[in-house]
């Protein structure tokens, strides 16, 4: 799935209020523009998207059955 048919997914969805669907798109850019990259801008992006998740925390409690 590249990056347009995930947005498109997450405006069908009503995704945009969820925030673990904006970093798989986010992640899914970025791996598309990867090749354009230097390696250190690249690592750094993705360090970003990855801090972005662990601030989410558990975010899945709960709510298993609706994600998963």
């Amino acid at each position: 799935m590249d990056s347009s048919e995930i947005a498109r997914y997450i405006e069908q969805t009503d995704g945009i209020s969820k925030p673990w669907m904006l970093i798989q798109w986010r992640l899914q850019k970025l791996k598309e523009r990867q090749s354009e990259m230097v390696p250190e801008a690249y690592l750094q992006e993705l360090t970003e998207l990855h801090q972005a998740l662990m601030d989410l925390g558990e975010w899945w409690v709960g709510r298993e059955d609706e994600v998963f």
